[in-house]
């Protein structure tokens, strides 16, 4: 009698184990924990519970966080609307000069922090033992890779395999529409300080890459460690000889496009590239190439492909 009751204990022991895991709360493999990441830094980090309070330090981190079920509680400021989701989080300063007092305020239990950009959190939130990741994305492999985190993190694991998959199947369906032929590019970006070139760590530099096209400063060492840019020259330009001329910005694109029509009627050795020549220059939106796109990466693509095959589309 006494084997069978134990036999029964095990059992039902089993069945509410396997009850734990469910579409809406995956339970992560985490040992002890509830999950454990490793973040764009390399750095390991565990999560007793599931974080409920996240503030993060980029508005590109809200879409990802949110398709996922992350509820955020602090955001940078910024010019544009953010999501209906995000009004009513808490504004912490400009995602270059986040106010760690404005942050600590909101008693997050988790800080995403953009690499390269807010790294210097790390020592006031350590010291407040909040925990924090480093994310990093710019590329489309990033943007996968830390949506399956973010999703590892909210317990929702399966939602964020599905949103990858129906992320890689719109890219495909655009990659599929156009012919097989290479485009020579050349990404300008432009801004008050004047022009440089993105290469392919750039959010247009991946999209190219995604598209098949060749960047014609790939081969340029960027401004900086880590950097996306390199430095502006008219001469390399007319070397590289693009077909197509992306332009992205910071600021007002009226203002831009005024700057850019005023270089350009100012040298007549413009008109030697035949992207110029053949009005094959484009300009690219801030939303979409400025800040990561995230989750709306397809969206990016297909703007680019469209701008040169819009009778495919």
């Amino acid at each position: 009698m006494k084997a069978k009751l134990l036999a029964f204990c095990a059992i039902f022991f089993l069945i509410m184990l396997a009850g734990c895991g469910n579409n809406n709360s995956t339970v992560n493999s985490g040992g002890e924990n509830f999950c454990v990441v490793t973040d764009d830094s390399g750095r390991e980090v565990k999560f007793a519970k599931k974080p409920e309070r996240i503030a993060v330090t980029s508005a590109s981190f809200l879409e990802p966080l949110h398709a996922v079920g992350g509820k955020v509680v602090a955001r940078p400021s910024s010019k544009t609307k953010s999501p209906a989701f995000a009004q009513d989080a808490a504004e912490i300063g400009a995602v270059y000069q986040i106010d760690a007092e404005k942050l600590l305020a909101c008693n997050p239990d988790l800080v995403i922090i953009n690499k390269g950009m807010n790294e210097r959190l790390g020592d006031v939130l350590n010291g407040n033992n909040i925990p924090f990741v480093i994310v990093d994305m710019k590329g489309y492999d990033s943007v996968k890779k830390n949506l399956e985190m973010f999703a590892a993190i909210t317990g929702q694991i399966d939602s964020g395999k599905k949103i990858v998959a129906e992320m890689d199947s719109k890219i495909k369906s655009t990659v599929d529409k156009l012919p097989q032929e290479k485009k020579r590019v050349a990404i300008l970006h432009s801004t008050a300080q004047g022009l440089s070139v993105q290469l392919d760590n750039s959010i247009a530099g991946n999209v190219l890459k995604i598209l098949g096209w060749e960047n014609v400063a790939s081969s340029m060492q960027a401004a900086k460690d880590g950097g996306d840019t390199a430095p502006y020259s008219l001469e390399t330009l007319i070397e590289q000889n693009p077909e197509i001329i992306f332009v992205t910005s910071m600021g007002n694109l009226d203002e831009i496009k005024n700057n850019m029509e005023k270089i350009i009627a100012y040298n007549a050795a413009w008109q030697t590239i035949p992207a110029i020549r053949e009005n094959r220059f484009y300009y690219l939106p801030q939303d979409l190439f400025l800040l990561s796109p995230g989750i709306n990466y397809p969206e990016a693509v297909e703007y680019v492909a469209k701008l040169i095959y819009p009778e495919n589309f």
